[in-house]
């Protein structure tokens, strides 16, 4: 539906300018709701989580500060030169060394984690990536959500996305490049910078008008093929790519061919990488109506069977088949149909709800981060303890390093932390050995633990961040059956509606005169884009029919027996209350043509 047909309501002059300007007043009231939550959400990231990560070196930096890698302005700068060879100076920054002032080139190190969260990072639209070997159908998905083309897609049998694509929505169609995008401040891509030029020049933003873009971005990313050769020609870390994406994504969906069940060492990698994300991994089926309903279920085993070799939880990923295509082929087997399409009906569900949770998933992905930043900050205090003041650095920084897990245990049951919030001990290990343990931050139990501190990360994780949840605009509650069907508890007079004849088309659900429908039902000030049966019932009643007929439209047009109805159920019930007013007949149920054509 267009924003001209949306407010246009020229056509509907019965109703005033307050319903108008009260439908707007609703709208704008639940959107300031959430940007206050959203605005609640960086100032407490920055004012009690960030400085937590700066102080203990959690975040990656660009280096230009130097102190703050090692925790003192010191580094050591290695020059390879052709004909001396490698000459290794340590030198004090911004001091004189034989009457000397070395040129201090910062070089930044890998962080301990991820980089610090810009503004962009939480205001930013909920992200779906998309991960799966080529031809599976990662780019066919796409154009099936959006239902339309979009600039730089490449749909084949053969390898053809060579890149990652941000698609989202835009005022007109055009193409971001990745450089580009990496330093748009109101584009949640600036930590990209960190992949280089080799990742740069293979990311993309795709812009396009659409309405499904208005309130996701989609990640398209490379198929991933067999084999090591892609390993080194890519010319960057495809891995931690899908693991910088992964952190940000509200949903990570990976996608199979039911003749393509194969996981390739590259592809294993990328799963591995989504550990600490489990509860956003889907796993679509694609292509499931190319094979019979007895080969499905040997294709479903197999690969439930490959993914329990490469994910090592006891939890069950949720799975879903489908086939999304654009032009359905000949040969497709209809067997399975019935299953298959209740499977995508879920998995649109499952996609319909990431922008009405967005705000939810944002604070927990603070919390998530907030409770890794204070193991970090336990973790490099108790090493900088351990460490001793003046003879012996070195040989106790190889001993930490090398017990680094007995280490972590002792911590662990020092201050009682959970074991789940520990990082990968390898992997720390690993970044540990770039730094200067004598020179981290020692331990600042103020700042970590102190709930009386307004700076402390104790009273933002048990004060600050439920309060911010506590001020979510309430949705539409369940309601009992009884109350579902506003004209159920009315005493019913059957009156038998005149016999009416309406070509075909009548019942088709493009024949709903909604530019008309949809400023009334707007005036009724529908919550997350549902209005109660109390709210609508007053506007079926003027139609002036009777009650047992308007009982009947009510469980018509309200398919989902919620008791509530979104804009399509509101259009179809005038629809009907049109078609008996007229002199026609009601169905006994509501033909299929009459319900919309909906993906998300």
């Amino acid at each position: 539906m267009s924003e001209k047909a949306r407010f246009d309501t020229s056509r509907t002059p019965s109703f005033t300018g307050s319903s108008r300007q009260a439908n707007v007043t609703a709208t704008l009231t639940q959107d300031n709701e959430y940007k206050v939550i959203i605005d609640g959400l960086k100032k407490i990231y920055k004012q009690k989580i960030k400085p937590l990560e700066t102080m203990y070196n959690f975040e990656e930096t660009d280096g230009a500060d130097g102190g703050r890698r090692g925790g003192a302005g010191w580094w050591t700068v290695e020059m390879n030169h052709r004909d001396v060879g490698l000459c290794k100076i340590v030198a004090l920054s911004n001091a004189k060394f034989f009457g000397l002032h070395f040129a201090t080139t910062s070089h930044p190190l890998p962080g301990f984690h991820s980089a610090p969260l810009t503004d962009s990072d939480i205001e930013a639209k909920p992200m779906i990536l998309l991960i799966g070997q080529y031809s599976t159908g990662k780019t066919t998905f796409i154009r099936y959500l959006i239902d339309k083309a979009y600039p730089g897609e490449h749909i084949g049998v053969e390898p053809t996305t060579d890149r990652f694509v941000a698609v989202m929505n835009g005022i007109e169609e055009g193409v971001i490049p990745g450089n580009a995008a990496a330093v748009n401040s109101e584009l949640p891509f600036r930590g990209l910078n960190k992949f280089g030029q080799a990742f740069l020049s293979r990311f993309q933003v795709s812009q396009t008008p659409s309405s499904v873009l208005e309130n996701l971005t989609i990640i398209d990313t490379p198929g991933i093929l067999a084999g090591d050769k892609q390993l080194i020609e890519r010319g960057y870390d495809f891995t931690s790519v899908v693991e910088w994406f992964a952190e940000r994504c509200d949903l990570v969906l990976l996608l199979f061919d039911s003749h393509k069940l194969d996981i390739s060492n590259e592809f294993k990698m990328a799963i591995h990488a989504l550990r600490g994300h489990e509860e956003k991994v889907r796993v679509v089926l694609n292509k499931s109506d190319m094979v019979n309903h007895q080969n499905l279920m040997r294709v479903y085993g197999a690969m439930m069977w490959s993914l329990g070799k490469v994910v090592q939880t006891p939890e069950v990923m949720r799975v879903y088949l489908g086939s999304f295509w654009l032009e359905k082929p000949p040969n497709c087997y209809e067997d399975s149909r019935e299953l298959l399409d209740a499977e995508q009906r879920d998995l649109l569900k499952d996609l319909r709800e990431l922008p009405k949770n967005a705000a939810i998933r944002k604070i927990n992905e603070i919390v998530k981060r907030a409770r890794l930043s204070k193991v970090h900050a336990h973790i490099v205090g108790h090493l900088k303890k351990e460490m001793p003041s003046m003879f012996g650095k070195n040989k106790k920084q190889e001993q930490l390093i090398a017990d680094l897990d007995k280490e972590f245990l002792k911590i662990q049951q020092r201050y009682h932390l959970p074991k789940g919030d520990f990082p990968n001990v390898d992997k720390f290990r690993q970044n540990l050995s770039l730094y200067k343990i004598d020179q981290f931050k020692p331990l600042r139990e103020d700042v970590v633990e102190k709930a009386d501190d307004v700076s402390g990360m104790g009273i933002a994780l048990a004060n600050d961040l439920p309060k911010l949840m506590a001020k979510f605009p309430q949705g539409n509650p369940l309601l009992d059956v009884s109350q579902r069907n506003p004209f159920d508890s009315l005493n019913p007079s059957f009156v038998t509606p005149k016999d009416g004849e309406f070509p075909p088309s009548y019942w088709h659900f493009s024949s709903v005169d909604k530019p008309t429908y949809v400023p009334m039902f707007q005036a009724l000030n529908p919550v997350r884009g549902k209005v109660a049966g109390a709210e609508v019932r007053p506007v079926l009643v003027d139609t002036g029919l009777p009650n047992d007929t308007l009982a009947k439209i009510w469980r018509l047009a309200d398919w989902d027996s919620d008791g509530y109805m979104d804009i399509d159920e509101f259009c179809v019930a005038m629809h009907l209350t049109k078609a008996v007013q007229t002199g026609g007949e009601l169905p006994e149920t509501l033909p299929q043509t009459m319900l919309p054509v909906k993906k998300l």
